[in-house]
């Protein structure tokens, strides 16, 4: 049985690493997507280095994220959180700064996902 202070130990590494990866994911889902709408009519090396200079930024966030969510999580719950976390920034980014419909296969996808996250951090409910 764990003490009050290792609960909320883990609840702090989990609200730090959770705030870290939004964070993190979101310069990310730029540096991945972006350019195919802000630089489709530039020469691809363009792109790739838009991208490059994009994602250290990701990294320098990424990293210390999956620093401290390791100090309390296992790696599969730190890697569903990650994607939990990817697909909550891609939806609204893919509708509102690329134009794409909304469709409903985000939510059934978003369904799948937390049943991953239910099956990884169970043992924690």
């Amino acid at each position: 049985m764990q003490t009050l202070s290792q609960f909320f130990s883990q609840i702090q590494v989990l609200y730090k690493t959770a705030a870290l990866l939004l964070l993190s994911n979101c310069f990310m889902t730029f540096a991945w997507y972006a350019h195919l709408k802000n630089l489709g009519n530039s020469p691809l090396w363009v792109a790739i280095i838009s991208s490059w200079l994009i994602a250290f930024f990701e990294y320098c966030i990424m990293v210390p994220a999956n620093r401290i969510g390791f100090s309390g999580l296992s790696l599969g719950q730190l890697k569903i959180l990650q994607e939990v976390i990817s697909l909550s920034i891609f939806v609204p980014f893919a509708f509102l700064y690329m134009k794409q419909p909304l469709k409903l296969d985000y939510l059934w996808a978003s369904l799948c996902m937390l049943g991953a996250a239910y099956f990884m951090f169970r043992d924690k409910l």
